[in-house]
């Protein structure tokens, strides 16, 4: 409900509420200008004389007094309904103080403000919810700093270790020199790959990231990408089959986007079964491109899948960070689609992991 239809419902329950209690008093001064009439029609009372006079001077005022308190009710409702009115307000400026605070109970306001009593408690609900997804995710990175502190050790163990050798050992042979490089070199590598990590999580906020926009033919992107792959999908037996209609020009940030397939084929890499293929398609429409990311792997469970998405969320929750990154990567590629005005969901079952893009042509 918008701010126009809640002040529309409220003015109309306040003029609703005037005119019944304008009603009502309308009604008790005409029954009250009725009983006068009918107690100054019997002869007075003996021992009464004070209470009989009393109602005879009332009735001779009785127009009078009438058109007084005709004129004086609105008055005093008004009144009433003004002092309720600020009673009202005071009521709903205390609530809204404990609204950021998740830990206090549900907002209860006077009848009359329902409809803002419960926007209030679903934003109170929304806040709350937000607050404990914040929690989580922030444990979940403090969890992987963590982690990713404690997995620097062994690469740079490993390579302090074979330098070592190489600094000790004069009379290797040439093989177990080569062999020694290679080790540290690897060791070197996924040094860097962890340190990116920590630049990952330490830079993470597309919130405010402004678009550069040009033109690229989609297929050879995804062309040049595979055969980048190409180490990686040798070391699993893995094929890959790219199924697209002839030069898809898509304008985009290439970038950014370049970052987004990067990360769903690497994931697909990640979590295929060995000796398995990747596949890629797409479906066009006048406006938007669909591109389909598909591999064989261990079905993801629902609830899972639910939670793919979230920065720092990993599908492999143990310890090691050897695998799967810091659980950025899709969380940052469903930023980068949506700043493109795109969608991105995915699917499993029966052993198929699916992402599923899709995306403005132009």
């Amino acid at each position: 409900m918008n701010e126009k239809q809640m002040k529309k419902r409220i003015t109309k329950r306040m003029l609703l509420r005037f005119l019944i209690s304008l009603l009502i008093s309308f009604t008790l001064i005409f029954a009250a200008a009725l009983t006068m009439l009918w107690l100054n029609s019997f002869p007075p009372l003996e021992g009464y004389k004070g209470l009989s006079n009393t109602i005879k001077w009332i009735n001779n005022r009785i127009d009078l007094l009438g058109l007084i308190a005709l004129a004086a009710s609105p008055i005093i409702i008004v009144f009433i309904q003004w002092k309720q009115l600020i009673s009202y307000l005071s009521s709903l400026a205390a609530r809204l103080e404990s609204i950021d605070n998740p830990d206090t109970e549900k907002i209860v306001l006077p009848s009359v403000l329902k409809e803002a009593e419960d926007q209030l408690n679903q934003i109170k609900a929304s806040i709350k919810e937000k607050d404990i997804i914040a929690r989580q995710a922030e444990q979940r990175k403090n969890d992987l700093v963590v982690y990713l502190a404690h997995d620097l050790k062994t690469p740079i163990s490993s390579i302090i270790g074979y330098l070592t050798l190489l600094r000790d050992e004069k009379q290797i042979s040439h093989e177990m020199h080569d062999r020694y490089i290679q080790v540290t070199l690897k060791n070197a590598e996924r040094l860097d790959e962890l340190i990116n990590e920590f630049f990952e999580i330490t830079r993470f906020n597309l919130a405010h990231v402004s678009l550069n926009y040009s033109t690229v033919n989609l297929n050879r992107m995804l062309e040049q990408m595979l055969f980048e792959l190409h180490p990686l999908l040798s070391g699993k037996n893995l094929t890959y089959r790219l199924d697209l209609p002839s030069e898809i020009e898509l304008t985009c940030d290439v970038d950014k986007m370049q970052r987004v397939f990067d990360n769903l084929l690497r994931n697909a890499v990640y979590y295929s079964f060995d000796h398995s293929e990747i596949q890629i398609h797409a479906n066009l429409s006048d406006s938007t491109v669909k591109l389909y990311f598909m591999n064989s792997g261990y079905t993801i469970p629902p609830e899972k899948i639910g939670r793919i998405f979230e920065q720092f969320y990993r599908l492999d929750s143990s310890r090691s960070t050897q695998y799967g990154g810091a659980g950025l990567g899709l969380a940052i590629a469903k930023q980068v689609v949506e700043l493109h005005h795109g969608r991105i969901s995915a699917s499993s079952s029966d052993n198929q992991i699916c992402f599923s893009i899709e995306l403005p042509r132009s």
